[in-house]
């Protein structure tokens, strides 16, 4: 198995063997020349679906956050835009989230949504049909757009991690052995189960031609999301997979734990989830730790309701979050417990790869 040792590294090479809380703004610290590379667009990523019947009320207006009659004069509707992936199970993980925004917060409504892919969220919160999201490449694709509250905390870390998988009785060992094979991918602007992954094939010699937008050159990449990139690899449409840590892990045997990097027994929230779901699949590649995914609002987004989500999430733990767990949910799935502070600087990792594998998320 190789890994990628170096947080702040280019090289993604190796093998496994061996708070306070503060908004900033993200605008702040990041040129658009930095971010001048980035995501062209679409992705064919994504379930395809979207989701309009999440936790939460009504719906957003055209102004996306218009007060809700029926619900009070002085409530407000307000759209969360959650990653995408099945809708169902990721708005399932989510649902205590939006219920403690609808349980603390008297004057909203909250409504949770999945769009089809990564490049749909950052369209949908310019034209006012949200308020809020939380992923990192639509930070980074438009940086004077957004607010930022902070970083999502999980388990006590505030990081996560890509792995790459693939069958226990496969002869992939590291990366150089996915040519010629089938890699399933998540959507194609996924951080953990696209961006990297493609640039650390890329740095174990691969010509990765113009994927993630298009076709690699030396396998042959599907793109879907994270729940489907595993299911083609139990199903035998694909030789390897990559996803993110919390997704992943399930499905690792407990005797490969012994082989893993130490950063990511340190800094995974998901250890305890070894060994929980089938099929069972061997890593061989895991990266450097990844900060988690922002929460962030629209900038224009003018409302006091703003600042008081913003409060209370930084403000949050798990004991709070756990007053909202609908009746049988999986704590292990929990895809937020708190806001950390941090800097855009944090995200430059993420930064160099989109970069290096030349996306455009300018025109995102």
């Amino acid at each position: 198995m190789s890994d990628d040792s170096e947080r702040g590294s280019t090289d993604d090479s190796g093998r496994i063997g061996g708070v306070s809380r503060r908004r900033f703004l993200a605008a702040s610290s990041v040129s658009v020349a930095a971010l001048s590379a980035g995501c062209t667009g679409g992705g064919d990523g994504g379930s395809g679906d979207s989701s309009n019947d999440a936790s939460g009320g009504g719906g957003s207006s055209d102004d996306g956050g218009s007060t809700a009659g029926s619900a009070g004069d002085d409530v407000e509707d307000i759209v969360i835009y959650l990653t995408p992936g099945t809708p169902s199970d990721v708005r399932g993980r989510y649902e205590p989230l939006i219920r403690m925004i609808d349980g603390e917060i008297d004057t909203i409504n909250a409504e949770a949504k999945v769009l089809g892919s990564y490049s749909a969220i950052r369209p949908a919160l310019q034209s006012k049909q949200g308020e809020i999201g939380m992923d990192d490449i639509t930070l980074l694709s438009a940086p004077d757009f957004f607010d930022v509250y902070g970083t999502s905390v999980t388990g006590g870390s505030a990081f996560y991690f890509s792995v790459m998988l693939t069958n226990e009785d496969s002869n992939i060992d590291e990366r150089s052995d996915i040519e010629g094979k089938t890699m399933a991918f998540a959507d194609r602007l996924s951080t953990s189960g696209s961006i990297f992954a493609t640039y650390a094939l890329q740095q174990a010699d691969l010509d990765i031609g113009e994927a993630p937008q298009g076709q690699p050159n030396d396998f042959e990449g599907v793109w879907s999301n994270h729940d489907v990139a595993l299911e083609k690899l139990g199903n035998g449409e694909a030789d390897a997979a990559t996803t993110w840590g919390g997704n992943g892990l399930p499905h690792i045997p407990e005797k490969y734990k012994s082989e893993f990097p130490q950063r990511v027994l340190d800094k995974s929230s998901f250890i305890e989830t070894l060994d929980t779901e089938e099929p069972k699949f061997r890593p061989f590649w895991f990266s450097f730790p990844i900060p988690k995914q922002p929460v962030y609002a629209r900038k224009n987004w003018d409302s006091p309701n703003k600042e008081k989500i913003g409060e209370l999430l930084r403000n949050s733990d798990e004991e709070l979050v756990k007053q909202y767990y609908p009746e049988d949910y999986n704590e292990n799935e929990l895809p937020f417990s708190t806001l950390q502070d941090t800097s855009i600087d944090d995200y430059q990792p993420i930064i160099e790869r989109i970069n290096a594998v030349g996306l455009e998320l300018g025109e995102l």
